[in-house]
């Protein structure tokens, strides 16, 4: 498992990632971000002609039920990975 720091030196190292991921990584990262951080996704899925809120909501939805240190210690091995 991830400790909070890792998470947050992980968090960190996504931002000064020069080469882009592509966006399914880049939605991964964010659905694992927001598990780890706000636990599942609640309000309303956005309408259909909101592509990107949609796609964010979809890829959130999809890690319900996940631990929140489960989220982290993803999030950490795909930074790795990338970095």
């Amino acid at each position: 498992m991830a400790t909070e720091d890792e998470f947050r030196a992980a968090v960190e190292a996504v931002s000064g990632l020069t080469k882009d991921p592509g966006n399914d990584t880049k939605l991964r990262l964010y659905a694992l971000y927001k598990q780890a951080t706000e636990g599942d996704v609640a309000g309303k899925r956005p309408g259909m002609m909101d592509f990107v809120g949609r796609a964010k909501y979809d890829a959130w939805a999809a890690t319900s039920g996940m631990d929140p240190a489960a989220a982290r210690t993803e999030y950490v091995s795909i930074v790795d990975g990338l970095t």
